[in-house]
């Protein structure tokens, strides 16, 4: 017989999750928000900003949604290989987030793109979606809630170049998807970037970056520089928290990732998070200990 383990130990933590993510921003996300308050000069920018501080504080305070767009779920699961056999790791994650809409509560955001129609409860076809990892010599199940809003999905963008037109085509690429996206995606934005692989490899891969701590650089000394200079270049934009123009209050950070590509293209993705940089991670050990990595349990 398969070895088994009680999977209403990651329903119940997949709802802790989603409630965390919605009502409470990890501490890198509150704290970069506080600092690029405090370092803003530009007045009006200033003053979005000061909003933005004192909403996601009431939201900790009272455990309510910081936004009133909660997004489509989505989760990384990350399964360590030592981890016991789990059946229905899926059937869980819906049922988590059927639960959560109703007790957090969260606004149900899951619509069918062909006949129309909301589920009700974040759940539909491919939905929530499930992104799935191994991890060599791990003993644990981690998984991420990263409810991802509307607004900021989408100006999300994909750019196949030209192989000609290489690293400064990227970096071109980039600049242009955050000049065009603007204000929409509710700024400072979090900005990841996925270049190389093929179309659906860049775009999974510059989401992926999202999940990443602010200020965390790539292990790569190339890739962390173009992460700098990015960030740099994207904050002269003058586009400034929601788009009212700032000093260097546009951007978050940059993150990126890379995948090697075929000779005869250069995909480019741009993934776009709004300041509500909502994400919550958890393992789950196979004693039943749960440990909150992102945000502390009450």
């Amino acid at each position: 017989m398969a070895e088994t383990f009680d999977n209403t130990i990651i329903e119940d933590t997949a709802v802790k999750l989603l409630r965390f993510a919605a009502t409470q921003l990890p501490n890198d996300v509150s704290e970069g928000l506080k600092t690029m308050y405090k370092q803003e000069t530009q007045p009006t920018s200033k003053a979005a900003l000061k909003t933005i501080v004192d909403n996601f504080t009431i939201a900790d305070e009272t455990s309510t949604p910081m936004c009133q767009d909660t997004g489509i779920h989505i989760y990384y699961v990350n399964i360590g290989e030592n981890f016991p056999k789990v059946a229905g790791i899926e059937g869980m994650l819906r049922k988590a987030s059927a639960r959560a809409t109703k007790e957090v509560p969260l606004r149900p955001n899951a619509v069918n793109p062909i006949v129309g129609g909301n589920s009700g409860d974040n759940t539909g076809n491919h939905i929530p979606f499930i992104n799935y990892d191994f991890i060599p010599g791990a003993d644990y199940l981690e998984i991420t809630a990263f409810p991802k809003g509307g607004g900021s999905e989408n100006m999300c963008a994909l750019g196949m170049l030209k192989p000609g037109q290489g690293i400064n085509g990227v970096k071109k690429f980039v600049i242009d998807t955050i000049m065009n996206a603007g204000g929409q995606p509710c700024p400072p934005v979090v900005v990841g970037v996925g270049i190389g692989g093929g179309a659906d490899i860049a775009l999974k891969l510059g989401k992926k970056q999202l999940l990443r701590p602010l200020g965390e650089r790539h292990s790569d000394p190339e890739i962390a520089k173009l992460e700098e200079d990015l960030l740099k270049a994207i904050n002269m934009t003058g586009i400034g928290s929601m788009g009212l123009g700032g000093d260097f209050s546009t951007a978050l950070d940059v993150k990126i990732e890379y995948a090697h590509r075929h000779p005869a293209s250069l995909p480019a993705a741009v993934a776009i998070q709004c300041w509500a940089a909502r994400r919550a991670t958890a393992r789950i050990y196979p004693d039943k200990r749960v440990e909150f990595l992102t945000h502390k349990e009450e």
